[in-house]
């Protein structure tokens, strides 16, 4: 079986074009990692995602300010995130329809047309019903852009350097997405207020979106499947079937959902925990959220470059599922024990919840190889469960928070990460496969070239 979908490269000419760069920018972008072809769509995505994640340090709380109760926040954060479930999905699905760039195009689209609804109509309104519209439909637009990147990301890039390829994803994703992002929103409220720092977002989103759009020179993102247009619902289906016809990306999945849950569930409940109940003030929260997120950036790219030369499925098992679970009640004792007077120790709790939630970077380089053969619709699994965390972690505190307390919620997002490190002790590749990687990366030579699938590696 794996030895129908893999073998050796052949000469130079089956090299990729990125592994052969020609200038020195090219040579330095490949040494650090980051395929040149792409390079624009990393500087785009960080930027993009900056302006996606102003609002996350301080949305809930600017809502409950508003007269919302904390349950309708939640119950509207999860709603975004079932949005964005969904379209994490689409990304990979589409890709196969449309191609990667179009699929980016279209959620850009979505994010600027619902933000402007939401900051234009939903908020001066206080209509609850109409901050549900837009800011659900909303929820559509970051996942079909970003993930419609990481899609061409995996389908392009040449295995050897896949785990650091995708490190830098994620470095600019949550580079973006809350780090910059509560950066600028914590030195712009104070100048020019909470609302007109959520129009400000909307300059950032349009600036990322046209870089990486008109950047990326890369042919994959223009490709779409061959007859796919033909039979789209056969080609979205074969998104979600291949969850049963591999068990593995299935569980994949699931391992990818339970990832950032806690991330998202923290943006809901821990800004409204650490300054209502406990008394930090909002500058130490952002502080606390950029000490997560700092380090997250790094450790993405770490985890990423490290996991080429170690093991993608150990470094998302050990650090990312069981470190994760000591990391999240750490960042509930912390500030309960020491509170705002003391937060050295909630920083360090802060910044190794941000290192060990990269440890599962890895993942994304995992998840195509389970399937080979079927790379996009890998994807469209593992998207499909990157978006799900976003309401599965707000839904998480809308059922727990209200019986029984953060300490109850924390203590879920806890047992669910050691789940997460069971389910990828299972994700093993076929022998064929992991004996060509592992010699791939023992040699650091290209042992293993991209895997043909009909729609984006011809």
């Amino acid at each position: 079986m794996a030895g129908t979908i893999t073998h050796p490269v052949r000469p130079e000419d089956e090299i990729p074009a990125e592994e052969r760069p020609r200038t020195a920018i090219g040579r330095l972008l490949i040494g650090i990692g980051m395929p040149p072809s792409l390079a624009w769509g990393f500087i785009g995505l960080l930027i993009f995602m900056s302006g996606d994640g102003v609002e996350s340090g301080y949305l809930s709380s600017y809502l409950v300010g508003t007269g919302l109760t904390e349950h309708d926040v939640a119950l509207l954060f999860t709603i975004y995130g079932l949005s964005a479930a969904i379209s994490a999905w689409l990304s990979g699905a589409l890709s196969d329809l449309w191609g990667a760039r179009r699929v980016m195009m279209t959620g850009l689209a979505i994010w600027v047309v619902f933000q402007v609804g939401f900051l234009a109509f939903a908020l001066p309104s206080h209509s609850y019903p109409l901050m549900i519209l837009f800011y659900g439909i909303r929820g559509f637009g970051y996942p079909l852009f970003a993930f419609g990147f990481l899609v061409w990301v995996v389908t392009s890039v040449h295995p050897r350097r896949l785990g650091s390829a995708v490190g830098w994803f994620w470095f600019c994703f949550t580079g973006g997405m809350p780090t910059l992002g509560s950066m600028f929103a914590r030195a712009a409220i104070p100048w020019i207020g909470s609302i007109y720092t959520l129009w400000s977002a909307l300059l950032l989103v349009l600036l990322g979106g046209a870089m990486a759009l008109v950047g990326i020179r890369e042919a994959h993102g223009n490709r779409h499947a061959p007859g796919a247009e033909k039979h789209p619902l056969r080609t979205l289906l074969a998104s979600l079937s291949i969850a049963w016809t591999r068990p593995k990306v299935g569980l994949g999945c699931i391992v990818r959902a339970i990832d950032t849950s806690a991330e998202f569930g923290f943006l809901v409940c821990l800004p409204i925990y650490f300054m209502h109940d406990l008394h930090f003030s909002l500058s130490q929260w952002l502080l606390v959220l950029q000490a997560i997120f700092v380090s997250n950036v790094i450790w993405n790219l770490l985890f990423g470059i490290l996991s080429d030369w170690l093991s993608w499925r150990g470094t998302v098992m050990i650090g990312g599922g069981i470190g994760s679970a000591v990391s999240t009640m750490l960042l509930y004792w912390c500030p309960t024990w020491f509170g705002p007077e003391h937060i050295m120790p909630t920083l360090f709790a802060g910044a190794l919840y941000g290192m060990t939630l990269a440890a599962y970077v890895p993942l994304s380089a995992l998840m195509p190889y389970l399937a080979p053969d079927d790379k996009p619709a890998a994807m469209s699994l593992l998207n499909l469960g990157a978006g799900a965390s976003v309401w599965i972690g707000p839904a998480v505190v809308y059922l727990v928070e209200p019986s029984f307390g953060i300490f109850g919620v924390m203590v879920v997002y806890a047992a669910i990460y050691v789940l997460s490190a069971i389910l990828t002790w299972f994700l093993t590749l076929e022998p064929d496969l992991q004996a060509e990687l592992d010699r791939a990366r023992r040699s650091r030579a290209p042992a293993v070239r991209p895997l043909p699938h009909a729609s984006l590696a011809e």
